[in-house]
């Protein structure tokens, strides 16, 4: 199934869209009906957010297109991001290709929806575009054996994951240049595990900025797959129902191009998994949207 959060009126919802037909079906947290939000949902475990959904569909039709789009998650404790995962993109930006996930944290406040502005930043002009997969964590686990690893997969998304390369760089550690306010693109929405193949496995992959492809690759290219990801991780700490997980990029980064191509106000980037969804921002300048 797809799942949305959403804004209408100033009042917080969410949607489930009928497999049959396509329509949305839901309501927002003033409904008599309303279930509880999403992010309530999925820390109660599958099968009470599955409830949940099977009674949004009997909810009235909603129109999202007429609606403002939300993160499909709204706060997850974690967001856990993975560089270097594209034999390729590890190539083109200089870096040997690591043996163990090189892991880094995203925070709630850079994240923003589909169709919201991406901040272009007052203090740097090197705002890069990475596409990547979104993984949403659905049951909490600790240590988690490869076998069972995809059982604590809810659903899937995709993720842009603004860098503001110039900050990354500053110090080994990419945290500043991976967290500037509003450069983390997240949605449209959530398509569960159940609709794609295990461990969102062989998709395509593609990013266009200004209607130009500068990324293309497949999700089977990931040299930790979703199973390696979630074991290597929950080895160290608690998976969390909620916490996302951020795949990694291919090549075609704006940082390693010969002339070096960076988004800048007024740019459309638009990043697309196979089966899962389009996800487009445009770029504005950060002082503008104060």
């Amino acid at each position: 199934m797809k799942v949305v959060r959403y804004l209408a009126g100033g009042r917080e919802g969410w949607a489930v869209s009928n497999a049959e037909t396509g329509q949305w079906h839901g309501c927002t947290a003033e409904t008599h009906s309303y279930p509880g939000s999403v992010d309530a949902q999925i820390r109660k475990g599958p099968e009470a957010f599955a409830a949940a959904a099977r009674a949004m569909l009997q909810q009235s039709a909603v129109d999202v297109d007429a609606v403002q789009l939300l993160p499909p998650v709204g706060e997850p404790a974690k967001i856990i991001c993975v560089g270097l995962n594209y034999t390729d993109h590890s190539a083109e930006s200089g870096f040997e290709q690591p043996d163990y996930p090189t892991l880094f944290s995203r925070f709630n406040t850079s994240v923003i929806a589909h169709d919201a502005p991406m901040l272009y930043p007052v203090l740097s002009s090197t705002l890069d575009y990475e596409g990547e997969l979104a993984v949403i964590i659905g049951k909490a686990g600790k240590c988690i054996s490869r076998a069972t690893a995809l059982d604590h997969v809810l659903g899937y998304s995709v993720f842009n994951d603004g860098s503001v390369r110039e900050y990354q760089f500053k110090s080994p550690q990419w945290m500043v240049g991976k967290n500037f306010d509003g450069t983390g693109a997240f949605g449209p929405y959530m398509v569960t595990a159940d609709e794609l193949p295990p461990g969102a496995r062989g998709l395509k992959l593609e990013t266009r900025l200004n209607g130009q492809t500068v990324q293309s690759a497949n999700t089977a290219d990931m040299v930790f797959d979703v199973e390696s990801l979630i074991v290597t991780i929950s080895a160290a700490m608690t998976l969390e129902a909620g916490d996302v997980i951020v795949a990694g990029t291919p090549s075609g980064i704006g940082h390693a191009r010969d002339p070096q191509l960076y988004m800048k106000p007024g740019d459309v980037c638009e990043v697309e998994i196979e089966g899962i969804g389009l996800l487009r921002n445009r770029v504005q300048h950060a002082d503008a949207a104060a």
